[in-house]
C-alpha cells in the first residue's frame, strides 16, 4: 500500500519571518470647555460696506393709444400731393405701311413637276425563286441505316422486384404524457390589478367672464364693405362671321384612284395526304418497363456491442481522493497604525493666504454710487464719469 505526504512549507513561509508588532497608544481627546465672554460678530463687510438709497426701477410701458372718432377721414397723403398725374400725349406709330396687296384673281397656273411627269403603269417584277411543286421520283425508298445494319439486339437481364413492405401499426399504445402535464398543476389565481390612477379631467364649460388685457386695448372696429369691380357685359359684333378660309377658296378638288397595294399572292401549300408521325428512332428504340433499383447497404465491420454499458473510466478508477489541509496565511494582521502626537493641519495655503476686500461691479446699479452720468450714444450706451474725491486745504 502507499503513503502520500503533502508538503506544507513553502519558500515564502521558509524565508519570511513574523516580527512582534506593538500596538500604539490612542490619542484621548481633551474635555471641551466653553469661552467665557461676548462673540464678535462684527465682519470686514459690515465694517467696509456704505449703505445707499436705492430707487425702484420706472416700468418701461408703450404710451396709451387715445380712440380716434369714428367718421370720414378727408386728407390728400403724401404721394397724390407729390405725384400728380401729366397729360401726356400718345406717342405715333412707326411701323411702315403694308404694300403688299393679295390678288383678287383665282390661282389657276401649272407647275412645272405637272408638266414634266408622265404617269406609267407600274409591272410587277418576275421571281427568281424556283417553284415549290413537290417532284416524286420512281425509285422505291431504301429506309436501311448504318444503326439497323450494324445493330445487334441482347436479351435485356431479368431483375428482381423487391415487394413493397406493408405497414404495420404499433401494438403499444402512444404515451402522450409530457413533463408538463405531469409538473403542472392548475391553481386558480387573481389577475393582477391596475396600479394606475383613475383619470380625471379638468375642464370648465362656462365661458370666461371678465376683462383681459387684450380686450382692453384691442377693441373691434368696424370696416367697410370691400368693393366690387363690375365686369363689363359682352357685345356680340354685328353682322354675320365669315367662315371661308384661304385653303376653301383656293382649293381644286381632282378626280383620282386609290393606290392598291402591292402584295405578293398567297403561295400557301395544300398536302393531301397524311402526316407519317413515325420515326428510325420510335421503330429502333422501343419502350421497355423497368424498376427501381435497390439501396446498397454495406455490411457493418465492427459488432454493435452486447450488454450493459459501464460509465467506469479508468481515471476513476484509478483515482484516489486525499484530504486537504488549507495552507496558513502568512498575512500581518490589519491592525490600525496610530500616534500619541496630535495631528499637524498646518498647511502654506493657511500660511501664506491673505484676505482680500471683495468689490462690487458699479455696473449692477441703476445709477452707480461714486459716478455722474454725462451722455448716453446712438447705441443706447450710458456713459458716466467718476467722482473725484475733495481735497480738504491745510
Amino acid at each position: 500500500m502507499r503513503t502520500w505526504c503533502l508538503c506544507q512549507i513553502c519558500t515564502c513561509g521558509s524565508d519570511y519571518r513574523p516580527y512582534k508588532i506593538d500596538k500604539q497608544p490612542r490619542h484621548a481627546p481633551e474635555e471641551y470647555k466653553p469661552k467665557q465672554g461676548v462673540i464678535d460678530l462684527g465682519t470686514t463687510y459690515k465694517r467696509d460696506f456704505n449703505s445707499y438709497k436705492v430707487h425702484p426701477v420706472v416700468i418701461v410701458r408703450p404710451l396709451e393709444r387715445q380712440q380716434v372718432k369714428k367718421g370720414k377721414l378727408d386728407t390728400v397723403p403724401t404721394y397724390k400731393d407729390d405725384y400728380r398725374a401729366w397729360d401726356i400725349q400718345k406717342s405715333e406709330l412707326y411701323k411702315p405701311q403694308q404694300t403688299y396687296y393679295p390678288p383678287t384673281v383665282r390661282f389657276g397656273n401649272s407647275t412645272t413637276f405637272q408638266d414634266d411627269y408622265v404617269p406609267r403603269e407600274i409591272k410587277p417584277r418576275q421571281s427568281c425563286k424556283p417553284s415549290p411543286a413537290v417532284k416524286r421520283s420512281t425509285i422505291p425508298f431504301s429506309g436501311n441505316t448504318s444503326h439497323r445494319l450494324d445493330y445487334v439486339p441482347h436479351r435485356p437481364e431479368f431483375k428482381l422486384a423487391r415487394p413493397k413492405d406493408s405497414y404495420k401499426p404499433p401494438d403499444q399504445p402512444l404515451e402522450d404524457l409530457t413533463t408538463h402535464r405531469c409538473d403542472f398543476q392548475g391553481l386558480v389565481g387573481e389577475t393582477a390589478k391596475i396600479c394606475r390612477p383613475a383619470h380625471t379631467r379638468v375642464a370648465q364649460d362656462a365661458p370666461f367672464e371678465g376683462s383681459t388685457e387684450f380686450r382692453d386695448s384691442f377693441q373691434a372696429w368696424a370696416l367697410p364693405a370691400p368693393q366690387v369691380q363690375k365686369v363689363p357685359e359682352c357685345v356680340p359684333p354685328a353682322g354675320t362671321m365669315q367662315l371661308q378660309s384661304t385653303s376653301h377658296l383656293d382649293y381644286v378638288p381632282h378626280q383620282a384612284t386609290r393606290v392598291l397595294p402591292i402584295r405578293p399572292a398567297s403561295r400557301r401549300r395544300n398536302h393531301n395526304f397524311p402526316f407519317q408521325g413515325k420515326s428510325t428512332t420510335m421503330q429502333d428504340f422501343p419502350a421497355w418497363e423497368s424498376c427501381r433499383q435497390g439501396l446498397i447497404k454495406q455490411e457493418p465491420q465492427i459488432p454493435s456491442p452486447s450488454g450493459k454499458f459501464d460509465g467506469l473510466s479508468t481515471f476513476r478508477s484509478h483515482y484516489v481522493p486525499h484530504e486537504l489541509i488549507p495552507t496558513e496565511s502568512c498575512k500581518p494582521a490589519d491592525a490600525p497604525l496610530k500616534r500619541s502626537l496630535p495631528f499637524d493641519d498646518v498647511t502654506m495655503y493657511s500660511l501664506e493666504y491673505m484676505p482680500k476686500k471683495l468689490e462690487t461691479c458699479p455696473a449692477s446699479y441703476p445709477s452707480p454710487p461714486g459716478y455722474l452720468f454725462e451722455t448716453t450714444d446712438s447705441r443706447g450706451h450710458k456713459f458716466f464719469r467718476k467722482i473725484a474725491p475733495a481735497v480738504k486745504a491745510f
